[in-house]
Protein backbone atom coordinates (compact mmCIF):
# COMPACT_ATOMS: atom_id res chain seq x y z
CA UNK A 1 0.00 0.00 0.00
CA UNK A 2 1.45 3.33 -0.57
CA UNK A 3 2.30 5.78 2.53
CA UNK A 4 2.48 9.40 2.76
CA UNK A 5 6.00 10.75 3.72
CA UNK A 6 6.77 14.30 4.54
CA UNK A 7 9.13 15.82 7.08
CA UNK A 8 9.06 15.11 10.68
CA UNK A 9 6.93 11.58 10.12
CA UNK A 10 9.75 9.82 12.01
CA UNK A 11 9.55 11.66 14.63
CA UNK A 12 5.70 11.77 15.67
CA UNK A 13 4.23 8.29 14.04
CA UNK A 14 4.91 6.92 17.22
CA UNK A 15 4.93 10.15 19.44
CA UNK A 16 1.08 8.97 20.71
CA UNK A 17 3.16 6.62 22.63
CA UNK A 18 5.32 8.77 24.62
CA UNK A 19 2.38 11.15 26.21
CA UNK A 20 2.15 10.85 29.20
CA UNK A 21 -1.32 9.93 30.78
CA UNK A 22 -2.84 13.64 32.28
CA UNK A 23 -5.59 14.14 35.49
CA UNK A 24 -8.72 14.96 34.30
CA UNK A 25 -9.93 17.42 37.36
CA UNK A 26 -13.15 18.14 37.67
CA UNK A 27 -14.30 21.74 37.96
CA UNK A 28 -17.86 22.15 39.95
CA UNK A 29 -18.59 25.00 39.08
CA UNK A 30 -18.59 24.87 34.94
CA UNK A 31 -19.96 21.84 35.20
CA UNK A 32 -24.23 21.58 34.94
CA UNK A 33 -24.95 18.35 37.21
CA UNK A 34 -25.47 17.43 40.55
CA UNK A 35 -22.62 15.15 40.19
CA UNK A 36 -19.45 15.63 38.26
CA UNK A 37 -18.34 12.07 37.01
CA UNK A 38 -16.60 10.46 34.19
CA UNK A 39 -20.17 9.00 33.07
CA UNK A 40 -21.19 12.26 32.47
CA UNK A 41 -21.12 14.60 29.13
CA UNK A 42 -18.04 15.84 29.33
CA UNK A 43 -16.92 19.30 28.47
CA UNK A 44 -12.95 19.20 28.95
CA UNK A 45 -10.73 21.93 28.69
CA UNK A 46 -6.79 21.15 27.14
CA UNK A 47 -4.54 20.36 24.47
CA UNK A 48 -6.25 18.11 22.48
CA UNK A 49 -4.03 15.29 22.29
CA UNK A 50 -3.16 15.14 26.36
CA UNK A 51 -7.04 14.61 26.47
CA UNK A 52 -6.92 12.28 24.07
CA UNK A 53 -4.06 10.12 26.09
CA UNK A 54 -5.84 10.84 29.39
CA UNK A 55 -9.43 9.35 27.98
CA UNK A 56 -7.75 6.47 26.92
CA UNK A 57 -7.93 4.37 30.55
CA UNK A 58 -12.08 4.92 30.64
CA UNK A 59 -12.93 4.86 26.85
CA UNK A 60 -10.54 2.91 24.53
CA UNK A 61 -12.55 1.04 22.48
CA UNK A 62 -16.37 2.83 23.96
CA UNK A 63 -16.28 5.21 21.23
CA UNK A 64 -19.06 4.68 18.71
CA UNK A 65 -18.83 8.22 16.35
CA UNK A 66 -16.05 10.52 16.13
CA UNK A 67 -16.52 13.87 14.48
CA UNK A 68 -14.00 16.02 13.95
CA UNK A 69 -13.57 20.02 12.21
CA UNK A 70 -10.06 20.27 12.37
CA UNK A 71 -8.06 23.53 11.35
CA UNK A 72 -7.82 23.45 7.43
CA UNK A 73 -4.45 24.72 7.06
CA UNK A 74 -5.90 27.23 4.72
CA UNK A 75 -3.01 29.89 6.23
CA UNK A 76 -5.50 32.46 7.39
CA UNK A 77 -6.62 30.45 10.95
CA UNK A 78 -3.30 31.69 13.01
CA UNK A 79 -2.81 27.90 14.26
CA UNK A 80 -0.20 27.14 16.30
CA UNK A 81 2.14 24.07 16.35
CA UNK A 82 2.77 22.96 20.09
CA UNK A 83 3.33 19.00 20.05
CA UNK A 84 7.10 18.95 22.17
CA UNK A 85 8.22 16.03 20.05
CA UNK A 86 11.97 15.10 21.13
CA UNK A 87 13.41 16.45 17.64
CA UNK A 88 15.50 19.58 17.24
CA UNK A 89 13.56 20.29 13.73
CA UNK A 90 10.12 20.37 15.54
CA UNK A 91 10.97 22.22 19.00
CA UNK A 92 11.86 24.58 16.80
CA UNK A 93 7.93 24.76 15.36
CA UNK A 94 6.51 25.40 18.90
CA UNK A 95 4.33 28.10 19.59
CA UNK A 96 4.70 29.72 16.21
CA UNK A 97 1.77 30.48 14.13
CA UNK A 98 1.43 28.67 11.07
CA UNK A 99 0.53 31.30 8.05
CA UNK A 100 0.41 31.11 4.20
CA UNK A 101 4.28 32.01 3.88
CA UNK A 102 5.03 29.11 6.50
CA UNK A 103 6.85 26.86 3.63
CA UNK A 104 6.44 23.80 6.03
CA UNK A 105 3.06 24.02 6.93
CA UNK A 106 1.50 21.39 5.21
CA UNK A 107 4.24 19.11 7.41
CA UNK A 108 3.55 20.43 10.38
CA UNK A 109 -0.10 19.81 9.53
CA UNK A 110 0.37 16.48 9.33
CA UNK A 111 2.25 16.27 12.07
CA UNK A 112 -0.30 17.63 14.20
CA UNK A 113 -2.73 15.51 12.67
CA UNK A 114 -0.84 12.25 12.59
CA UNK A 115 -0.33 11.30 16.69
CA UNK A 116 -4.26 12.96 17.36
CA UNK A 117 -5.84 10.23 14.49
CA UNK A 118 -3.59 7.34 16.17
CA UNK A 119 -5.25 7.97 19.42
CA UNK A 120 -8.91 8.52 17.78
CA UNK A 121 -8.35 5.14 16.61
CA UNK A 122 -7.65 3.68 19.44
CA UNK A 123 -10.87 4.92 21.33
CA UNK A 124 -13.03 4.07 18.51
CA UNK A 125 -15.34 0.85 19.16
CA UNK A 126 -14.72 -2.27 16.34
CA UNK A 127 -17.91 -1.28 14.72
CA UNK A 128 -17.17 2.67 15.02
CA UNK A 129 -16.70 5.80 12.97
CA UNK A 130 -14.99 8.80 12.25
CA UNK A 131 -15.95 11.84 10.27
CA UNK A 132 -13.71 14.38 9.30
CA UNK A 133 -14.27 17.81 8.05
CA UNK A 134 -11.49 19.65 5.65
CA UNK A 135 -11.69 21.36 2.60
CA UNK A 136 -9.53 21.50 -0.53
CA UNK A 137 -5.99 22.60 1.36
CA UNK A 138 -5.45 19.26 2.97
CA UNK A 139 -7.73 16.78 1.55
CA UNK A 140 -5.66 15.15 0.19
CA UNK A 141 -2.82 14.98 2.36
CA UNK A 142 -5.60 13.78 5.12
CA UNK A 143 -7.38 10.54 2.44
CA UNK A 144 -3.37 9.38 2.48
CA UNK A 145 -2.85 9.72 6.10
CA UNK A 146 -6.32 8.29 7.07
CA UNK A 147 -5.14 5.31 4.84
CA UNK A 148 -2.28 5.01 6.46
CA UNK A 149 -3.36 4.87 10.07
CA UNK A 150 -7.16 3.00 9.81
CA UNK A 151 -5.94 0.91 6.36
CA UNK A 152 -7.36 2.00 2.19
CA UNK A 153 -9.49 -1.08 3.18
CA UNK A 154 -11.62 0.64 5.89
CA UNK A 155 -12.44 3.91 3.97
CA UNK A 156 -16.14 4.42 3.79
CA UNK A 157 -16.58 7.06 1.75
CA UNK A 158 -16.61 11.16 0.88
CA UNK A 159 -19.28 13.21 1.44
CA UNK A 160 -19.80 16.65 -0.15
CA UNK A 161 -21.40 19.29 1.67
CA UNK A 162 -22.84 22.50 0.27
CA UNK A 163 -21.93 24.46 3.10
CA UNK A 164 -23.06 27.93 1.81
CA UNK A 165 -24.75 28.95 -1.57
CA UNK A 166 -23.12 31.78 -3.49
CA UNK A 167 -19.00 32.22 -3.79
CA UNK A 168 -17.18 34.87 -2.38
CA UNK A 169 -14.09 37.72 -3.16
CA UNK A 170 -11.79 34.65 -2.08
CA UNK A 171 -12.99 32.59 -5.11
CA UNK A 172 -10.38 32.58 -7.77
CA UNK A 173 -11.55 29.86 -10.45
CA UNK A 174 -14.33 28.60 -9.06
CA UNK A 175 -17.37 29.61 -6.83
CA UNK A 176 -16.67 27.27 -4.24
CA UNK A 177 -19.57 26.42 -2.29
CA UNK A 178 -18.27 23.19 -0.55
CA UNK A 179 -16.56 20.80 1.60
CA UNK A 180 -15.18 17.45 2.39
CA UNK A 181 -16.17 15.06 4.66
CA UNK A 182 -13.69 12.08 4.77
CA UNK A 183 -15.34 8.95 6.30
CA UNK A 184 -13.34 5.89 7.94
CA UNK A 185 -14.38 2.47 9.83
CA UNK A 186 -12.25 0.70 12.32
CA UNK A 187 -13.30 -2.31 10.72
CA UNK A 188 -15.75 -4.47 9.13
CA UNK A 189 -17.79 -4.43 11.80
CA UNK A 190 -19.32 -1.42 11.26
CA UNK A 191 -22.20 -0.53 9.45
CA UNK A 192 -24.02 2.32 7.92
CA UNK A 193 -27.82 2.55 9.15
CA UNK A 194 -29.73 3.09 6.33
CA UNK A 195 -33.36 3.05 6.54
CA UNK A 196 -35.16 0.60 6.54
CA UNK A 197 -38.40 0.54 3.94
CA UNK A 198 -41.26 -1.34 5.52
CA UNK A 199 -42.72 -4.07 4.11
CA UNK A 200 -45.39 -2.25 2.18
CA UNK A 201 -42.99 -0.82 0.09
CA UNK A 202 -40.61 -3.24 -0.17
CA UNK A 203 -42.34 -5.95 -3.57
CA UNK A 204 -41.31 -5.10 -7.06
CA UNK A 205 -45.19 -5.34 -7.47
CA UNK A 206 -45.91 -2.77 -10.61
CA UNK A 207 -44.79 -2.51 -13.99
CA UNK A 208 -44.43 0.45 -16.79
CA UNK A 209 -42.58 0.43 -20.39
CA UNK A 210 -39.49 0.36 -18.33
CA UNK A 211 -39.83 -2.62 -16.27
CA UNK A 212 -40.49 -3.80 -12.83
CA UNK A 213 -40.81 -1.11 -9.66
CA UNK A 214 -41.45 -0.43 -6.65
CA UNK A 215 -42.43 2.50 -4.83
CA UNK A 216 -41.45 4.32 -2.05
CA UNK A 217 -43.24 7.09 0.00
CA UNK A 218 -41.20 10.82 -0.74
CA UNK A 219 -42.74 11.68 2.35
CA UNK A 220 -40.02 10.76 5.32
CA UNK A 221 -41.24 8.46 7.57
CA UNK A 222 -39.32 7.02 11.06
CA UNK A 223 -37.08 9.62 13.04
CA UNK A 224 -36.65 13.29 12.38
CA UNK A 225 -39.61 12.91 9.96
CA UNK A 226 -41.35 16.25 11.00
CA UNK A 227 -41.24 20.04 9.49
CA UNK A 228 -38.95 21.66 12.00
CA UNK A 229 -36.36 18.85 11.62
CA UNK A 230 -35.19 19.76 7.91
CA UNK A 231 -37.23 22.83 7.11
CA UNK A 232 -35.87 23.30 3.72
CA UNK A 233 -37.40 19.89 3.23
CA UNK A 234 -40.81 20.71 3.55
CA UNK A 235 -41.94 22.42 0.11
CA UNK A 236 -44.98 21.46 -2.30
CA UNK A 237 -45.16 19.80 -5.29
CA UNK A 238 -47.25 19.73 -7.93
CA UNK A 239 -50.14 16.57 -8.34
CA UNK A 240 -51.19 15.35 -11.38
CA UNK A 241 -54.34 17.39 -11.20
CA UNK A 242 -52.32 20.72 -10.91
CA UNK A 243 -52.91 20.60 -6.80
CA UNK A 244 -50.24 21.69 -4.31
CA UNK A 245 -49.09 18.86 -2.16
CA UNK A 246 -47.41 18.86 1.55
CA UNK A 247 -45.51 16.78 3.27
CA UNK A 248 -47.18 15.18 5.86
CA UNK A 249 -45.15 13.47 8.93
CA UNK A 250 -46.94 9.79 10.73
CA UNK A 251 -48.29 11.62 13.62
CA UNK A 252 -50.19 13.94 11.31
CA UNK A 253 -48.13 17.18 11.89
CA UNK A 254 -46.56 18.96 8.92
CA UNK A 255 -43.92 16.44 7.55
CA UNK A 256 -40.60 16.54 5.52
CA UNK A 257 -39.81 15.21 2.18
CA UNK A 258 -37.22 12.66 1.87
CA UNK A 259 -34.95 14.41 -0.64
CA UNK A 260 -34.35 17.96 -0.95
CA UNK A 261 -35.78 20.39 -4.22
CA UNK A 262 -32.88 19.66 -7.00
CA UNK A 263 -33.42 15.83 -6.38
CA UNK A 264 -37.29 16.47 -6.32
CA UNK A 265 -37.27 18.19 -9.66
CA UNK A 266 -34.62 15.55 -11.04
CA UNK A 267 -37.31 12.52 -9.89
CA UNK A 268 -40.06 15.02 -11.52
CA UNK A 269 -38.50 15.76 -14.84
CA UNK A 270 -37.23 11.60 -14.98
CA UNK A 271 -40.56 11.18 -14.47
CA UNK A 272 -39.97 9.09 -11.51
CA UNK A 273 -42.53 9.93 -9.35
CA UNK A 274 -45.80 7.53 -9.16
CA UNK A 275 -49.13 9.15 -7.38
CA UNK A 276 -51.93 7.36 -5.46
CA UNK A 277 -54.71 9.17 -4.42
CA UNK A 278 -56.09 8.07 -1.20
CA UNK A 279 -58.98 9.96 0.59
CA UNK A 280 -59.08 12.50 -1.97
CA UNK A 281 -55.60 12.88 -1.28
CA UNK A 282 -52.85 12.89 -3.69
CA UNK A 283 -49.98 10.55 -2.48
CA UNK A 284 -46.36 10.77 -3.76
CA UNK A 285 -44.18 7.83 -4.22
CA UNK A 286 -40.67 7.55 -5.72
CA UNK A 287 -39.76 4.51 -8.47
CA UNK A 288 -37.25 2.59 -7.71
CA UNK A 289 -36.94 -0.02 -10.80
CA UNK A 290 -35.80 -3.71 -9.87
CA UNK A 291 -31.86 -4.46 -10.63
CA UNK A 292 -30.01 -6.97 -9.01
CA UNK A 293 -28.30 -4.43 -6.50
CA UNK A 294 -31.97 -3.24 -5.49
CA UNK A 295 -31.98 -3.70 -2.08
CA UNK A 296 -34.14 -3.39 0.76
CA UNK A 297 -32.88 0.10 2.44
CA UNK A 298 -32.51 3.65 1.12
CA UNK A 299 -29.47 4.99 0.71
CA UNK A 300 -28.22 8.35 1.60
CA UNK A 301 -26.45 10.31 -1.25
CA UNK A 302 -23.54 11.79 -0.83
CA UNK A 303 -23.67 15.16 -2.03
CA UNK A 304 -25.43 16.64 1.12
CA UNK A 305 -27.71 19.45 -0.57
CA UNK A 306 -29.99 20.37 1.60
CA UNK A 307 -28.91 19.73 5.28
CA UNK A 308 -28.20 23.12 6.72
CA UNK A 309 -24.85 26.20 5.90
CA UNK A 310 -22.81 27.86 7.59
CA UNK A 311 -25.41 30.67 7.69
CA UNK A 312 -27.77 28.41 9.20
CA UNK A 313 -25.22 27.94 12.41
CA UNK A 314 -24.49 31.26 12.47
CA UNK A 315 -27.91 32.18 12.63
CA UNK A 316 -28.22 29.47 15.29
CA UNK A 317 -25.73 31.11 17.21
CA UNK A 318 -26.88 34.45 17.00
CA UNK A 319 -30.15 33.24 18.79
CA UNK A 320 -28.50 31.17 21.10
CA UNK A 321 -26.02 33.85 22.31
CA UNK A 322 -28.24 37.27 21.23
CA UNK A 323 -25.25 38.35 19.67
CA UNK A 324 -23.14 38.45 16.05
CA UNK A 325 -19.78 36.95 15.70
CA UNK A 326 -19.67 34.55 18.15
CA UNK A 327 -17.62 32.38 16.27
CA UNK A 328 -16.46 32.12 13.07
CA UNK A 329 -17.69 29.60 10.63
CA UNK A 330 -19.77 27.02 12.74
CA UNK A 331 -21.19 24.25 11.48
CA UNK A 332 -24.45 23.52 11.74
CA UNK A 333 -26.24 21.12 13.96
CA UNK A 334 -28.31 19.14 11.14
CA UNK A 335 -24.88 18.12 9.50
CA UNK A 336 -23.73 17.01 12.95
CA UNK A 337 -26.73 15.07 13.32
CA UNK A 338 -26.60 13.87 9.83
CA UNK A 339 -23.84 11.59 10.88
CA UNK A 340 -24.87 10.84 14.59
CA UNK A 341 -28.17 9.86 13.27
CA UNK A 342 -27.31 6.93 10.58
CA UNK A 343 -23.90 5.42 13.32
CA UNK A 344 -25.26 5.26 16.47
CA UNK A 345 -27.30 3.60 18.92
CA UNK A 346 -29.52 4.99 21.42
CA UNK A 347 -26.84 4.58 23.89
CA UNK A 348 -23.69 5.49 22.11
CA UNK A 349 -21.06 8.09 22.83
CA UNK A 350 -19.96 10.43 20.32
CA UNK A 351 -16.73 12.52 20.60
CA UNK A 352 -15.62 15.97 18.98
CA UNK A 353 -11.79 17.16 20.19
CA UNK A 354 -12.03 20.04 18.16
CA UNK A 355 -15.27 20.76 19.44
CA UNK A 356 -15.00 24.60 18.53
CA UNK A 357 -18.82 26.40 19.30
CA UNK A 358 -19.99 23.14 20.29
CA UNK A 359 -22.58 21.90 17.73
CA UNK A 360 -21.84 18.38 18.18
CA UNK A 361 -22.79 18.07 22.10
CA UNK A 362 -26.13 20.29 20.77
CA UNK A 363 -26.53 17.84 17.83
CA UNK A 364 -26.55 14.76 20.60
CA UNK A 365 -28.98 16.37 23.26
CA UNK A 366 -31.13 17.67 19.85
CA UNK A 367 -31.47 13.90 18.95
CA UNK A 368 -31.69 12.75 22.47
CA UNK A 369 -34.75 15.11 22.62
CA UNK A 370 -36.11 14.18 18.91
CA UNK A 371 -35.91 10.26 19.82
CA UNK A 372 -35.83 9.94 23.38
CA UNK A 373 -32.30 8.25 23.27
CA UNK A 374 -29.51 8.32 25.47
CA UNK A 375 -26.41 8.91 23.50
CA UNK A 376 -23.62 10.66 25.37
CA UNK A 377 -20.96 13.48 24.01
CA UNK A 378 -17.50 13.79 24.76
CA UNK A 379 -15.98 17.51 23.68
CA UNK A 380 -12.54 18.57 24.17
CA UNK A 381 -11.11 22.43 23.33
CA UNK A 382 -8.25 23.66 24.20
CA UNK A 383 -8.75 27.23 23.50
CA UNK A 384 -9.72 29.76 26.28
CA UNK A 385 -13.60 30.21 24.92
CA UNK A 386 -14.09 26.35 26.29
CA UNK A 387 -16.07 27.67 29.16
CA UNK A 388 -17.56 31.19 27.78
CA UNK A 389 -18.32 29.33 23.98
CA UNK A 390 -18.59 26.10 24.05
CA UNK A 391 -20.05 24.76 27.52
CA UNK A 392 -21.66 28.03 27.74
CA UNK A 393 -23.97 27.45 24.06
CA UNK A 394 -24.35 23.81 26.32
CA UNK A 395 -25.86 25.64 29.27
CA UNK A 396 -28.09 28.00 27.11
CA UNK A 397 -29.58 25.17 25.20
CA UNK A 398 -30.06 22.34 28.16
CA UNK A 399 -31.95 25.60 30.14
CA UNK A 400 -33.68 26.66 27.05
CA UNK A 401 -33.97 29.72 24.64
CA UNK A 402 -37.08 31.49 25.37
CA UNK A 403 -36.74 33.27 22.08
CA UNK A 404 -36.37 30.72 19.93
CA UNK A 405 -38.17 29.61 16.82
CA UNK A 406 -37.45 26.00 17.43
CA UNK A 407 -39.47 24.38 20.09
CA UNK A 408 -37.21 21.82 20.99
CA UNK A 409 -34.57 24.55 21.93
CA UNK A 410 -37.57 27.05 23.44
CA UNK A 411 -38.20 24.56 26.05
CA UNK A 412 -34.78 23.37 26.41
CA UNK A 413 -33.21 20.01 25.50
CA UNK A 414 -32.70 18.53 29.13
CA UNK A 415 -29.66 16.50 29.99
CA UNK A 416 -26.10 17.34 32.18
CA UNK A 417 -22.16 17.99 31.64
CA UNK A 418 -19.48 17.79 33.90
CA UNK A 419 -16.82 19.75 33.01
CA UNK A 420 -13.45 18.65 33.44
CA UNK A 421 -9.41 20.89 33.03
CA UNK A 422 -6.58 19.01 32.44
CA UNK A 423 -4.52 18.87 35.23
CA UNK A 424 -0.80 17.85 35.86
CA UNK A 425 0.85 14.48 34.34
CA UNK A 426 1.52 11.11 36.44
CA UNK A 427 4.67 10.63 35.76
CA UNK A 428 5.07 6.20 35.94
CA UNK A 429 8.51 6.37 35.67
CA UNK A 430 8.98 8.90 38.63
CA UNK A 431 7.27 6.86 41.06
CA UNK A 432 9.41 4.18 40.32
CA UNK A 433 12.97 6.48 41.10
CA UNK A 434 10.72 8.24 43.62
CA UNK A 435 11.05 11.50 41.79
CA UNK A 436 7.92 14.11 41.85
CA UNK A 437 6.13 11.93 43.26
CA UNK A 438 2.40 12.77 43.10
CA UNK A 439 0.58 13.29 46.64
CA UNK A 440 -1.66 10.94 48.00
CA UNK A 441 -4.81 12.44 47.57
CA UNK A 442 -3.58 13.38 43.82
CA UNK A 443 -3.12 9.87 42.93
CA UNK A 444 -5.85 8.80 44.56
CA UNK A 445 -8.19 10.84 42.40
CA UNK A 446 -6.87 9.70 39.27
CA UNK A 447 -6.89 5.70 40.21
CA UNK A 448 -10.24 6.22 41.62
CA UNK A 449 -11.06 8.13 38.44
CA UNK A 450 -9.89 5.47 36.38
CA UNK A 451 -10.50 2.76 37.86
CA UNK A 452 -14.39 3.06 38.26
CA UNK A 453 -15.30 6.34 35.79
CA UNK A 454 -17.12 7.95 38.78
CA UNK A 455 -16.68 10.74 40.88
CA UNK A 456 -13.71 11.24 42.99
CA UNK A 457 -15.24 12.63 47.20
CA UNK A 458 -11.73 13.65 48.96
CA UNK A 459 -14.34 13.39 52.04
CA UNK A 460 -14.80 9.41 51.77
CA UNK A 461 -10.82 8.68 51.71
CA UNK A 462 -9.36 7.11 54.58
CA UNK A 463 -5.85 6.91 55.21
CA UNK A 464 -5.64 4.44 58.29
CA UNK A 465 -7.28 2.01 56.11
CA UNK A 466 -6.20 3.34 52.45
CA UNK A 467 -9.66 3.26 51.60
CA UNK A 468 -10.52 5.82 49.08
CA UNK A 469 -13.88 5.64 47.89
CA UNK A 470 -16.52 2.99 46.43
CA UNK A 471 -19.62 2.84 44.15
CA UNK A 472 -22.19 0.49 43.27
CA UNK A 473 -19.46 -1.92 42.12
CA UNK A 474 -16.22 -1.44 43.75
CA UNK A 475 -14.25 -0.44 46.78
CA UNK A 476 -11.07 0.82 45.88
CA UNK A 477 -8.03 0.82 48.23
CA UNK A 478 -4.67 2.93 47.15
CA UNK A 479 -1.55 1.61 49.12
CA UNK A 480 0.82 4.38 48.65
CA UNK A 481 2.73 7.52 50.27
CA UNK A 482 5.00 9.79 47.74
CA UNK A 483 8.45 7.66 49.37
CA UNK A 484 10.32 5.57 47.54
CA UNK A 485 11.46 3.50 50.85
CA UNK A 486 7.68 3.09 51.60
CA UNK A 487 6.88 1.97 47.83
CA UNK A 488 9.70 -0.53 47.99
CA UNK A 489 8.65 -2.22 50.93
CA UNK A 490 4.76 -2.08 50.94
CA UNK A 491 3.03 -5.24 49.73
CA UNK A 492 -0.09 -6.56 49.71
CA UNK A 493 -0.21 -9.77 51.80
CA UNK A 494 -2.86 -11.75 53.99
CA UNK A 495 -2.11 -9.85 57.11
CA UNK A 496 -3.43 -6.32 54.52
CA UNK A 497 -6.07 -8.26 52.90
CA UNK A 498 -7.50 -9.21 56.52
CA UNK A 499 -7.63 -5.53 57.43
CA UNK A 500 -9.58 -4.55 54.46
CA UNK A 501 -12.74 -5.78 56.77
CA UNK A 502 -15.63 -7.98 56.10
CA UNK A 503 -17.10 -8.36 52.16
CA UNK A 504 -19.93 -5.75 51.56
CA UNK A 505 -20.64 -7.70 48.13
CA UNK A 506 -18.29 -5.57 45.96
CA UNK A 507 -15.49 -6.40 44.12
CA UNK A 508 -12.20 -4.80 46.21
CA UNK A 509 -9.76 -2.96 43.95
CA UNK A 510 -6.92 -3.01 45.73
CA UNK A 511 -4.02 -0.42 44.39
CA UNK A 512 -0.10 -1.58 45.67
CA UNK A 513 3.50 -1.63 44.69
CA UNK A 514 3.74 -5.72 45.17
CA UNK A 515 1.67 -8.68 46.37
CA UNK A 516 2.38 -11.30 48.25
CA UNK A 517 -0.95 -12.99 47.85
CA UNK A 518 -1.55 -16.14 46.10
CA UNK A 519 -4.71 -16.10 43.47
CA UNK A 520 -6.86 -18.49 45.75
CA UNK A 521 -6.30 -15.60 48.49
CA UNK A 522 -7.16 -12.84 45.87
CA UNK A 523 -10.04 -15.18 44.84
CA UNK A 524 -11.32 -15.68 49.24
CA UNK A 525 -11.09 -12.10 49.52
CA UNK A 526 -13.25 -10.60 46.56
CA UNK A 527 -9.90 -8.82 45.49
CA UNK A 528 -8.77 -7.17 42.44
CA UNK A 529 -4.98 -6.74 42.45
CA UNK A 530 -3.48 -3.84 40.79
CA UNK A 531 0.20 -3.18 40.42
CA UNK A 532 1.76 0.42 41.00
CA UNK A 533 2.62 2.34 38.86
CA UNK A 534 2.14 0.21 35.66
CA UNK A 535 -2.14 -0.68 36.21
CA UNK A 536 -3.01 2.66 37.45
CA UNK A 537 -3.95 3.20 34.05
CA UNK A 538 -6.61 -0.46 33.77
CA UNK A 539 -10.17 1.15 33.41
CA UNK A 540 -12.77 -1.83 34.77
CA UNK A 541 -15.39 -3.34 33.15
Amino acid sequence: MPTINFKGKTFVQNHHLTVKYHQLIPVKEKSLTDKVSLNDNLIIHGDNLLALKALLPNFAGKIKCIYIDPPYNTGNEKWVYNDNVNSPMIKEWLGKVVNKDDLSRHEKWLCMMMPRLKLLKELLSPDGVIFVSIDDNEFHHLRMLMDEIFGENNFVGTLIWRKKEGGGQTDSYFVTEHEYIVVYQKSSEFKWLDEEIPEEMGAFNKEDEKGLFKTVKLAKWGNAARKEDRPKMHFPIKAPDGQKVLPIAPDGSPGRWRVGKKRMEELISKELIYWEKKDSEWIPYEKIYYTEEATKTIKERSILYELATTGDATKVLTEIFGRKDVFENPKPIDLIKFCIQYTTREDSIVLDSFAGSGTTAHAVLDLNEEEGTKRKFILVECEDYADSITAERIRKVIHGIPSSSDENLRNGLKGTFSYFELGPAIEMEDILKGDKLPEYEELARYVFYTATGDEFNPAKVDRERNFIGETSEYEVYLFYKPDLNYLKNTALDLDTAKSLGDYKGKTRLVFAPMKYLDPEFLQEYRIEYCQLPFEIYRFKE
